[in-house]
């Protein structure tokens, strides 16, 4: 029997570890960043949603820096080798994609932390509050 899932055959492996190795690139978990975070990061988070939404909750030891504000004058604060890891409210908004790719026009090495804010909270881990 073919369901929906199989209709289409799965990539071949070789072409299936190429694509999810290189997922590894472009994006990291809220479980990795909090132990990193815990250990004494080597990269920058920034929290990129609206400074009200930040004060209300957010990661601790992230940086509010809305996407939209994101400019070369303001990056020049950091090295140009810095790693910057982006995050907005969770899957249901693209907001740390608009950041990173912000990051990436600008020369930035950049990741996403898949799930944002609702991911750190899936995890059990808390947030920060102004």
């Amino acid at each position: 029997m073919t369901t929906a899932v199989t209709i289409v055959k799965p990539a071949p492996s070789h072409l299936a570890v190429d694509h999810f190795a290189a997922e590894f690139s472009f994006e990291t978990d809220c479980w990795d960043v909090h132990d990193s975070l815990s250990k004494g990061a080597d990269f920058v988070l920034l929290d990129v949603r609206g400074p009200a939404l930040y004060a209300k909750g957010h990661v601790p030891g992230a940086i509010s820096l809305p996407h939209g504000k994101m400019t070369e004058s303001k990056m020049a604060a950091w090295p140009e080798d810095t790693i910057f890891v982006t995050y907005c409210a969770g899957p249901h908004c693209n907001g740390a994609a608009k950041g990173a790719l912000r990051l990436a026009q600008l020369g930035r090495p950049v990741k996403i932390m898949a799930g944002g804010i609702t991911g750190w909270l899936d995890e059990g881990f808390e947030l920060a509050v102004l």
